[in-house]
C-alpha cells in the first residue's frame, strides 16, 4: 500500500521557502514541487538552488508540455484576465500539476497570518484535501519570512530587492487595478511592459481600472501616466489557490463576458460590470 505524501508546493517565494523548511523538520515523506512558468525572473533558479540546500533536499520542477511562457498562452487564449482568474495559471500550474496529489496526501501552502481568509476561502472550496499552512499556525507574516531568510544567508529574489510584494511572473495579469504595479514592471521590464500592452490592445482589454467619480473605468498599460510608482504592490496570489479559481472557468468566452461579484485584494467584495458595458 502506498503511502500518504506531504507535498509542499514551493513557488520561489519567500513564504513558500519557510513553509517548506518548516514543514521538513517536522514531518516525513515530504516532497516538493516548484511549478516554472517560463516568465518570472532568472534570479529564481538562483533562489531554488540556495533553497534546495538549506531543505537539504530536492526540489521537483514541473513544467508545460504545450506552453514556454505565459506569452504564449495569451496568444492561443486570445484573453488576459478577469475578476476570475487569468489562463495562464490554469495552463501553466493547475495542468502541469494535475497527478501529484492523490486523496489522503497533506498539502502545505505558503500563506501568512494575515491570509487566513484565502485558506478558508480554499478550504470551503475543496473539503477533500488536507490542507495545512505552518505559518498561519505559527502566526507569521511576510516580513517574518523575509527575516528568516536573511538570518540562514540566503539571498532574497531580485523581484523583492526591486520593490515588487511577489516574486510572480514578471508582468503578472493578476494585478489589477494596481496602476502602481504596471509603473514599477515598466520602470525595470520595459520590453515586459510593451509586449503586455500590445496585447491588450491587441485584445482589445484592459487589465487596470481606475476611478473617477466613484465609477471604474478601463485603463490601458499605454494610458498610464509617466512617473515612477509611488504606492505599494497589491498582495498577488498565485498558487494552488488561484488553480481552484480557474476551475470555476466555464468557457473561454464566458470569460470576455463575465461580471458579478469580485473579492478584491483588501477581501472586500465589489461588483464589476460585464467587460460589453465598459467604456473607455
Amino acid at each position: 500500500m502506498t503511502k500518504n505524501k506531504t507535498i509542499c508546493w514551493f513557488s520561489c517565494g519567500a513564504a513558500s521557502a519557510v513553509a517548506t523548511k518548516l514543514t521538513i523538520e517536522s514531518s516525513e515523506n515530504v516532497e516538493i514541487y516548484y511549478t516554472n512558468t517560463g516568465s518570472e525572473h532568472e534570479d529564481n533558479e538562483r533562489f531554488l538552488k540556495e533553497c534546495e540546500q538549506w531543505f537539504g533536499q530536492k526540489i521537483n520542477v514541473l513544467k508545460s508540455k504545450v506552453f514556454n511562457d505565459i506569452w504564449e498562452v495569451f496568444e492561443k487564449k486570445r484573453f488576459l484576465s478577469s475578476s476570475y482568474g487569468a489562463p495562464c495559471t490554469g495552463a501553466m500550474k493547475k495542468e502541469p500539476a494535475n497527478g501529484i496529489w492523490k486523496v489522503g496526501d497533506r498539502e502545505i501552502f505558503g500563506y501568512t497570518a494575515d491570509e487566513r481568509h484565502r485558506l478558508e476561502r480554499f478550504r470551503r472550496d475543496n473539503p477533500e484535501r488536507d490542507i495545512v499552512c505552518p505559518l498561519i499556525d505559527k502566526n507569521l507574516d511576510k516580513a517574518d519570512c523575509l527575516g528568516m531568510l536573511d538570518r540562514v544567508g540566503i539571498e532574497l529574489p531580485t523581484m523583492y530587492k526591486l520593490g515588487f510584494r511577489n516574486n510572480n511572473c514578471i508582468g503578472c495579469v493578476k494585478a489589477r487595478d494596481s496602476v502602481d504595479y504596471w509603473k514599477r514592471i515598466r520602470k525595470y521590464f520595459p520590453d515586459k511592459f510593451d509586449k503586455m500592452a500590445g496585447f491588450e490592445r491587441e485584445f482589445k482589454h484592459a487589465i487596470n481600472r481606475v476611478s473617477v467619480k466613484g465609477e471604474k473605468i478601463p485603463v490601458f498599460l499605454d494610458e498610464i501616466e509617466v512617473g515612477d510608482p509611488k504606492g505599494a504592490d497589491p498582495m498577488i496570489s498565485c498558487g494552488l489557490f488561484c488553480m481552484a479559481e480557474t476551475d470555476s472557468f466555464k468557457s473561454e468566452d464566458e470569460h470576455l463576458e463575465v461580471g458579478g461579484l469580485y473579492v478584491n485584494e483588501t477581501g472586500e467584495t465589489e461588483f464589476i460590470e460585464r467587460e460589453e458595458n465598459k467604456s473607455v
